[in-house]
């Protein structure tokens, strides 16, 4: 079902607004248009509506146990938030999560990234994958399963790898921990891939089958290809100014030679990532998020089966 941003901003159902301005600082990605209209238009029907599907979530639950007999704790509800390198997903993750603890019945909203779960540079490295990173093929996707299976089934701590953005590494000894919440929200490049065929023609779980619901974010390619340059230009002066950063080589790159940089990066790796791997996965979505070359969003494809 299509719906316009002007149709879909009456769906929240007058809901009052919880975010403020300290709020959109702290929640906006760079580069991006983030503000006040756009979260109550947007992310508040938004909110609503996982809202509803929460509590009928919550009401299966209670269902299956009365026909088991049993009296089990409702397990989390799982949300998944897929879309390209620099479509702004994290910054959807991020305001979903913090607009979702502010319903009563989901006061534990945790949001975890797939970045945990890549490969070290080291591993990467030795099988020649470091071109290839951000792709299927870069994840431990057997650990990912694992961590979002043992999330899903309630346990009481779950643990994931931390990835620094600054080293562009996992981190040894430091690790993610999430204790039995509410909601979870796993944001990533790949979260709506199906399961891989084995060899023997079968096929094994896929993380979206972990989800209760799940979020592409979705835009032109051209736009996120612009929206990638723009990022990679002011993080030249920004956070590749560290010495510490694995991009420092680029922090002394002239405008055009940091432009070239970018556009040759996002046309040997992302944009062929986005192509091969990221769009196909878009139809597996349950709501898509469409955005202009603004960053505002604009239409949403909602599944109604």
């Amino acid at each position: 079902m299509e719906l316009d941003r002007q149709t879909w901003a009456r769906l929240s159902n007058e809901i009052t607004q919880p975010l403020d301005e300290g709020d959109l600082i702290r929640l906006s990605g760079l580069g991006e248009k983030l503000d006040l209209k756009e979260i109550k238009d947007v992310y508040l029907p938004l909110s609503r509506l996982l809202n509803l599907y929460v509590q009928a979530a919550g009401q299966l639950h209670q269902a299956t146990n009365t026909f088991l007999g049993e009296s089990t704790r409702r397990t989390p509800f799982v949300i998944g938030v897929a879309g390209s390198v620099a479509v702004g997903k994290s910054t959807t993750a991020r305001v979903l999560q913090e607009m979702l603890r502010r319903w009563p019945d989901t006061p534990n909203v945790e949001l975890v990234t797939t970045d945990g779960f890549l490969h070290s540079n080291e591993v990467l490295e030795r099988r020649g994958l470091m071109h290839r990173k951000g792709f299927p093929e870069a994840y431990d996707r057997r650990a990912l399963l694992r961590f979002v299976s043992a999330v899903k089934s309630g346990a009481e701590e779950v643990r994931a790898p931390w990835y620094s953005h600054l080293t562009y590494d996992i981190v040894p000894g430091k690790e993610v921990v999430v204790h039995r919440p509410d909601v979870l929200i796993v944001e990533g490049l790949n979260v709506l891939a199906p399961a891989q065929v084995r060899s023997d023609g079968t096929a094994g779980l896929a993380l979206s089958d972990f989800f209760d619901f799940s979020v592409y974010v979705d835009a032109q390619t051209q736009a996120i290809e612009n929206w990638y340059v723009k990022r990679f230009m002011k993080l030249r002066s920004g956070a590749f100014a560290d010495p510490a950063s694995y991009f420092h080589r680029y922090s002394s790159l002239s405008d055009d030679e940091a432009r070239e940089t970018a556009l040759g990066i996002w046309r040997r790796i992302n944009e062929p990532n986005l192509r091969e791997n990221v769009l196909p996965t878009r139809g597996r979505a349950q709501l898509v998020l469409t955005k202009d070359s603004d960053h505002s969003i604009r239409r949403m494809l909602l599944r109604k089966i």
